[in-house]
């Protein structure tokens, strides 16, 4: 057999296989990081300086974002407490496992707490909010707490359209504002981040105000709490709060440079989509995602 009749040969085989229905390799798809690495300057938004506090602990930096669209009194009054002193030298005083990191006032005796400043005003619950007005995008993918949900500039939100109600949800990072048995009893002096499985159940029973975007894991990976409801019970466990500062106030060469992808955006889709099917090293496509493991990514901007 010549050379050449064995291409043509070959040619045929191969040929045939196509047309017999074998599958061919399809080209891989892009990874959630190289989606990202080739995002556009306009996927991203900055962090709002007005919006965003830095709370300094001894190990570092813990930045959290707070939400003027679903906790505007709650906002404020968070920002008038920062820029009065009102957080630094407190601490963390409460630390339960899978659950909540707790910061604040540790004194119950009402003659020794911190006072707050005097200006600062009472504010009501502010569990959720009216959905109209809101550029909700949809997370198509069932979920078990409401009717349906998404993402409104970034926050993950839940909502009831029947009665016309939207909120944000106690997913990882998120942060709320502890309250007593009077559902007006929060001020923002009191405050709590999710350091596990998704606190759900919170929804709707408390004011939540912001999320944390970097600076987690500073949290979540202290001693857990020995005392009730994972309380320390010890003065010497609490960890001191060293300061407090609305990025506005940070000199702007010590600012952290933070950005949020925008998830109203065609990266946002894409990026969204390589999380809800899987591929490379996992064998099972699931094809679907839970809103609270899809929080956007947040990068430090270039």
């Amino acid at each position: 057999m010549t050379h050449k009749l064995a291409l043509t040969l070959s040619f045929l085989v191969t040929a045939t296989t196509v047309l017999a229905g074998e599958p061919t390799a399809s080209p891989a798809k892009p990874t959630s990081a190289e989606i990202l690495a080739a995002s556009a300057a306009s996927d991203w938004r900055d962090l709002p300086l007005d919006s965003t506090l830095v709370m300094t602990l001894p190990s570092g930096p813990v930045i959290i974002e707070l939400s003027t669209q679903f906790a505007p009194k709650h906002a404020d009054s968070i920002r008038r407490l920062t820029r009065a002193g009102y957080f630094d030298g407190l601490a963390i005083i409460r630390v339960h496992d899978n659950y909540v990191t707790q910061w604040g006032d540790a004194e119950e005796d009402e003659t020794k707490v911190k006072q707050k400043p005097a200006d600062l005003p009472k504010v009501p619950a502010e569990f959720d909010r009216t959905l109209k007005g809101l550029a909700l995008t949809v997370l198509p993918d069932a979920d078990s707490w409401s009717p349906k949900v998404g993402f409104v500039e970034g926050w993950p939100v839940a909502t009831d359209p029947k009665a016309g109600r939207a909120w944000l949800t106690h997913c990882y990072g998120m942060v709320g504002a502890g309250r007593g048995n009077e559902i007006d009893s929060s001020d923002g002096s009191s405050l709590y981040a999710v350091i596990g499985q998704p606190a759900r159940g919170l929804d709707l029973n408390i004011t939540t105000v912001g999320r944390v975007v970097q600076g987690i894991e500073k949290l979540a990976g202290l001693p857990r709490g020995t005392g009730p409801l994972g309380f320390y019970e010890k003065p010497e466990q609490r960890l001191p709060i060293v300061r407090t500062q609305m990025l506005a106030d940070i000199p702007v060469a010590e600012r952290p440079r933070l950005q949020m992808l925008r998830t109203d955006t065609a990266t946002w889709t894409k990026w969204l989509d390589s999380r809800r099917h899987r591929s490379g090293w996992f064998v099972k496509d699931h094809g679907h995602v839970d809103l609270c493991n899809v929080l956007p990514p947040v990068r430090t901007a270039p």
